[in-house]
């Protein structure tokens, strides 16, 4: 008897420390997922803001220039 409650308090702490190693797989896990995530939200946005530049240069370059006139 005295074995099978040795065997069963093993099978407990086993079971505690395979859960806290699978545990940690599931965090690094979701740390990679957000990581990756926002490198591409963070390219999205890089891309977006990039595109709104040229072309607002091209907007720029076709308008005419505005002449200030000075006031007498």
């Amino acid at each position: 008897m005295s074995d099978n409650k040795s065997r069963e308090h093993a099978e407990v702490a086993f079971g505690h420390l395979q859960s806290q190693f699978f545990g940690r797989g599931n965090a690094v896990e979701e740390m990679d997922h957000v990581l990756k995530s926002r490198e591409e939200k963070t390219f999205r946005l890089r891309e977006a803001r990039l595109a709104k530049e040229e072309q607002d240069r091209l907007i720029a370059s076709t308008k005419p220039a505005v002449k200030i006139r000075k006031r007498a």
